[in-house]
């Protein structure tokens, strides 16, 4: 085992200091579903904004950048990078609403948006689906990470390191709900990187690396630097780069990055204390995620190009551990096995332990949410007090705790996880950023996307599974038709996100629209303005109602779409100027420093501009 005495003193140390603020921030917790759940409604932004960025970062994230890494390059990162597009536009356009809407989960919004039992069970069914099954889904690919941390660094069985932190983790996100959870993700993030930072020089300049420009120069790691990657090599620069950021951000929902916010981003946006502070809250998840997190993981992952150039390697360093474990994205914990220390790799597991903790009471604190206020309370128990919501919230969270460590044993790594997560969200995402300035998006509009992207993924992986025929070389053939893997994946994504778009488009004009009612009344509460609302004003004006106020009279989804352009310029300009120094290229990190900067600068002044209450 590598731990030694001084490392356990301050993983315990973490875990006394972990349960002591999770205990102190759960006073009042249990007063009413509102406390558990939205913190009551009362919260900052710089807390929430923390806690988003904490939640995104678990222990599999820095796993899922190393295997990125290893297998196509530092572009390869693209597949989460683009997402920055989808985060820009809820800061700017969603955030607000989101805070104004006033419900206790993002399900809730349905029955204030579209009318009739269509809508009711549109939100039930996504409560069971997201909240259970969806989410189940989500917490395992986190714990799958842990368990290969666990096995490396803990000397622990998976079943075993599984318990134990789930144990952990029901008992402070139990105990206190979301505010808990956000004091807690406080603690945890700067736990988190403090561990990354620390593990990137610890790695760079241990002697089987030499140094930060010997691994820059390793022959194995120089042809995997560039930040966009090679246009002659056209299918992975349409796989990577291409398709991320002209279709995937918009067209796939995937927790952290839903478009148009959703998940456990919204319900930290319910949580402000006001729009303000929920726009607040989410441009510090995006800086944070996109600009400050990836390079300390990307120099781990490069590294260990050199330590373990290939699978084969790793798993004769660990003989011990299961191979079914073992894949590109275990290089990351080895790693850190290898070369951390005795008492900073005590702080590197406690942080990562740390990550992952976050991650995972977040997603059982929200998925709980979903059941007990989008299903129990509003379809089992329409009477049920807060102390009974808040009971059933508690149940819940270990059922899904349970069942999570059940479907972590059986995955084997965490890119899997994340293409099955794309795959079935492909083409609702455009759903999600239009039905708050469209009227004609209906309950019928979401069913139909949701089950059109469960049947077109489901054809593709059994076409994959049963008719694909791989030849060789990255190469399938498929129905005489020979090309790459990597196209294939290409044509799997954009063939789902077309059929479901398609379909979702077809059903919205043959079904009817939310009654008139409904749509006046989300038009009142959430004032989203614009042309997709002509219908409805002219409507309402034949009724002798006049829905157009004083204050809408400026339409700023203009402006937000601008605010959102040039904070991606800023944040990809940060991005890269940090990348290029890293690489000691002067001239260009300065370049894309000076155009951060003035980004940001033009950012604050238009900002201004935006209406908020």
């Amino acid at each position: 085992m590598l731990l030694q005495s001084v490392d356990w003193i301050i993983i315990a140390a973490f875990f006394v200091i972990l349960l002591t603020i999770g205990y102190l921030a759960s006073k009042n917790a249990s007063r009413s579903a509102a406390d558990f759940f939205v913190s009551g409604r009362s919260m900052p932004w710089w807390l929430l904004g923390v806690s988003m960025v904490a939640t995104t970062f678990s222990c599999d994230t820095p796993n899922l950048v190393t295997d990125m890494v290893r297998q196509n390059g530092v572009a390869a990162n693209w597949m989460w990078w683009a997402f920055l597009l989808t985060g820009m536009l809820t800061v700017f356009i969603y955030a607000k609403l989101w805070n104004r809407s006033k419900v206790l989960t993002d399900l809730e919004f349905y029955e204030i948006r579209y009318s009739g039992k269509t809508a009711a069970f549109l939100r039930g069914f996504r409560a069971i689906y997201l909240g259970f099954f969806f989410n189940v889904m989500v917490i395992a690919s986190v714990s799958l990470a842990f368990i290969k941390i666990a096995a490396v660094m803990l000397g622990l069985s998976p079943a075993i390191a599984l318990i134990i932190a789930a144990v952990v983790v029901v008992f402070y996100s139990g105990l206190g709900g979301l505010k808990s959870i956000l004091y807690t993700d406080l603690f945890q993030f700067s736990m988190a990187m403090i561990g990354a930072f620390g593990a990137a020089w610890y790695v760079t300049t241990s002697p089987d690396v030499g140094g930060l420009q010997a691994l820059l120069s390793h022959p194995d790691v120089s042809g995997k630097l560039s930040l966009i990657p090679d246009i002659n090599q056209s299918d992975v620069f349409l796989s990577i780069l291409i398709v991320p950021l002209a279709v995937q951000w918009w067209a796939a929902w995937y927790p952290g990055a839903e478009p148009g916010g959703g998940g456990y981003v919204a319900q930290r946006m319910l949580s402000a204390k006001s729009e303000k502070h929920a726009m607040g809250a989410t441009l510090l998840f995006n800086f944070f995620h996109y600009a400050l997190r990836p390079w300390p993981w990307i120099i781990v992952g490069l590294a260990s190009l050199i330590v373990f150039p290939d699978i084969a390697s790793l798993r004769t360093a660990f003989p011990n551990v299961p191979a079914q474990f073992i894949q590109h994205d275990f290089a990351y914990p080895a790693m850190l096995a290898r070369y951390l220390p005795v008492g900073f790799l005590g702080l590197v597991v406690a942080s990562l332990i740390a990550a992952f903790m976050s991650t995972v009471a977040s997603q059982v604190n929200w998925g709980s949410s979903y059941l007990v206020n989008d299903f129990y309370a509003r379809f089992l128990n329409k009477s049920a007090t807060e102390k009974q919501k808040v009971l059933v919230g508690r149940i819940s969270t270990v059922t899904l705790m349970f069942f999570s460590v059940l479907l972590a044993l059986v995955l084997e790594n965490a890119l899997q996880a994340f293409q099955y997560m794309l795959m079935i969200g492909a083409g609702t995402g455009l759903i999600y950023i239009l039905r708050w300035f469209w009227w004609r998006i209906n309950a019928f509009t979401e069913l139909t996307a949701m089950v059109a992207a469960g049947v077109f993924s489901l054809a593709f992986i059994l076409t994959e599974n049963l008719f694909l025929v791989h030849t060789g070389n990255g190469m399938v053939e498929l129905g005489g038709i020979t090309l790459s893997f990597t196209v294939w994946n290409i044509v799997k994504f954009i063939g789902v996100v077309a059929a479901t778009s398609l379909a979702w488009i077809i059903v919205t004009y043959l079904t009817p629209p939310s009654s008139d009612e409904t749509l006046q009344k989300f038009y009142t509460k959430i004032r989203p303005g614009g042309p997709g609302w002509k219908a409805v004003r002219a409507k309402a004006l034949t009724m002798g109602i006049d829905l157009q106020k004083e204050d809408d009279l400026r339409w700023d989804v203009p402006t937000g779409i601008l605010c959102m352009l040039l904070g991606c310029v800023a944040v990809y300009s940060i991005l890269f100027s940090t990348g290029f120094f890293l690489y000691g290229k002067t001239v260009p990190a300065l370049a894309f420093l000076s155009s951060g900067v003035i980004a940001s600068f033009l950012l604050s002044r238009t900002w201004k501009k935006l209406k908020t209450r």
